[in-house]
């Protein structure tokens, strides 16, 4: 473990159970995981049907449906962990009422941002590079996996984006007891395939698709994409998301559902819609 800092967080009043627990879809690239006694916020996007992000260039995308939260109803937070510094993964209501001294563990393109916004407390990670996160017993090691967010001649127009492995284990142990990869806005590539050699045992993987397009160009993985990185990472539970929020996202889910049906993946899926829930049972 390549480890660049220690955040140690106030412990609350329960034991943490590392039995179980959830993942509550907002919306977009944002969720809310609780485990371990940890509530952790995903890229936060709550803006509304009908208003637009700014991608940057004169480039804009209308939002196709609400969130199924306001941000003012977020529970009590741990902590973010943030893909890239686009607006709709952070936006401009995100800015202007996020509590500024929460933690945000992200880019170091995006802590530059961040902290130049007013934010205090932004931890940066390279690839490969690893953030201890203690709170009592539990330990959270958050680790920056290969993200590319377009072809290579596109990529010094766009943020460094970054996916994230989550694994949460006691001060004890060595093995994790839950092991969660977030793919965050990329294309595949070849560092991606480097992912399941480090880290072979995934137990749930979030994967961002849509498809997303900008002058015909793919910045993110479309449904034949999606389900290659499936069968890549091989996780044993897979939840799409990132799909169908933003006009610039041009492949469905269904193309998705598609591609999983046709290389045989279907068992390993689960489908959430905004404001649904997945919960998680862990065996001994």
């Amino acid at each position: 473990m390549n480890a660049v800092g220690k955040l140690v967080l106030p412990i609350g009043g329960e034991s943490p159970d590392f039995e179980g627990g959830s993942i509550f879809f907002v919306g977009n690239a944002t969720v809310i995981l609780r485990y371990a006694g940890f509530t952790i916020l995903t890229d936060p996007n709550f803006l509304h049907q009908g208003e637009h992000v700014h991608l940057g260039y004169g480039i804009r995308s209308a939002r196709r449906v609400n969130p199924a939260m306001e941000l003012e109803d977020l529970p009590p937070l741990d902590l973010i962990v943030l893909s890239h510094m686009h607006e709709d993964h952070f936006d401009r209501i995100v800015e202007q009422k996020l509590d500024k001294h929460l933690p945000i563990v992200t880019t170091p393109h995006a802590v530059k941002k961040l902290k130049k916004k007013g934010f205090k407390a932004t931890y940066a990670i390279d690839t490969w590079q690893t953030q201890l996160v203690i709170k009592g017993n539990a330990h959270l090691h958050i680790t920056a996996m290969p993200g590319i967010h377009g072809p290579r001649p596109l990529q010094a127009l766009l943020p460094p984006v970054m996916g994230s492995l989550l694994e949460f284990r006691t001060e004890m142990e060595e093995q994790p007891a839950f092991r969660l990869y977030i793919s965050g806005d990329t294309l595949l590539h070849q560092e991606f395939y480097e992912i399941p050699k480090r880290y072979p045992d995934i137990d749930l993987a979030l994967v961002h698709l849509g498809g997303t397009k900008v002058l015909g160009i793919l910045l993110t993985m479309d449904g034949k994409q999606g389900a290659k990185a499936i069968e890549v990472l091989s996780p044993d539970t897979a939840i799409p998301i990132h799909y169908n929020d933003y006009t610039v996202m041009k492949s469905p889910l269904e193309e998705f559902v598609q591609a999983i049906h046709a290389a045989g993946l279907h068992d390993r899926m689960h489908y959430l819609k905004h404001g649904d829930t997945y919960e998680f049972k862990l065996s001994a």
